[in-house]
């Protein structure tokens, strides 16, 4: 691992909670440090009022804030503009709810950039600790316990896998990010996975870091599968480049099947029902999404 290098983390924050905090003194304890902390956020006010309560977000010097309207927030463009801040040779993009485990995440997440071929790495999400049995399931299925590279060749075989990403805490080699023209300027979703696919695609390599991890997870109401899945339905319509000659649907029906046989497994039967409403407001939502975009056209 080449120490010289220059880490930055890239935090994309609206109306961040108490949370916050704690990511901020996580990130400053990692056993490689950060060179620097950059917060997009969305809305000032919100985040001057958090920090009249939690002094750590003005605590160390190395964080820098940068604020932007909620007009002006686009998954993909907010994203490259972050990367115009930072002149570092990796870049970590995380959310405002992704909290380090331990004081190795940097170092897991810049290990597999020994390999010069990997363009992009993603880590583990581990279930918080009041995540329900249907979550927990739900981040063992996205995030196992072993690494994998992924690559043009494993298209066939891994399908929409294959592009499978996620900017709740990855971590992009920077020239290469530079190279492929960084994040998609305008998308509702998905912004993570196509630049993936366009990494892939390149010949690159997309690398599931699975020691490298972060407290991540959500328990959704069926409305608010529905919701996020209609921007799914869209980022997948809008971009057939990347969503149109692969398909999601065998995965899901792996997570529908193999969720309900775990529900049972371990006594929570009872909670078939919920999932199965989750799964419709998922369902539901993305076909929604598909034909918004369809009918736009």
């Amino acid at each position: 691992m080449d120490c010289k290098k220059k880490t930055d983390a890239v935090i994309l924050t609206y109306r961040p909670g108490r949370e916050f905090g704690d990511i901020l003194e996580k990130l400053e304890g990692q056993h490689t440090p950060l060179n620097r902390i950059i917060v997009i956020n969305t809305e000032k006010k919100y985040y001057d009022e958090l920090s009249l309560e939690d002094k750590r977000l003005e605590a160390y010097d190395n964080v820098e804030v940068h604020h932007i309207k909620k007009e002006e927030f686009d998954h993909g463009g907010t994203r490259r503009y972050a990367a115009t801040l930072s002149d570092a040779d990796h870049l970590i993009y995380m959310t405002q709810d992704a909290v380090p485990v331990s004081d190795m995440l940097v170092d897991e997440l810049i290990r597999p950039f020994e390999d010069e071929t990997v363009a992009v790495t993603y880590a583990r999400q581990i279930p918080k600790r009041d995540a329900s049995p249907i979550e927990r399931y739900n981040r063992s299925f996205n995030y196992p316990d072993e690494d994998i590279k992924k690559t043009k060749e494993d298209v066939e075989r891994l399908g929409i896998k294959t592009y499978f990403c996620s900017d709740v805490c990855a971590c992009y080699r920077k020239d290469i990010y530079q190279k492929l023209g960084g994040h998609i300027e305008k998308a509702v979703f998905n912004e993570d996975m196509i630049y993936a696919c366009k990494a892939v695609n390149a010949g690159y390599g997309i690398y599931y870091a699975s020691k490298a991890l972060v407290y991540h997870s959500h328990d959704y109401s069926p409305m608010m599968q529905y919701k996020r899945n209609t921007d799914l339905g869209m980022s997948q319509a809008e971009h057939p480049e990347v969503f149109g000659n692969v398909s999601s649907v065998g995965e899901g029906k792996k997570l529908v099947k193999g969720c309900i046989g775990y529900l049972i497994k371990n006594g929570y039967w009872y909670r078939i029902p919920e999932f199965l409403a989750q799964c419709a407001g998922r369902y539901l939502g993305y076909r929604k999404g598909i034909r918004t975009v369809r009918k736009g056209q």
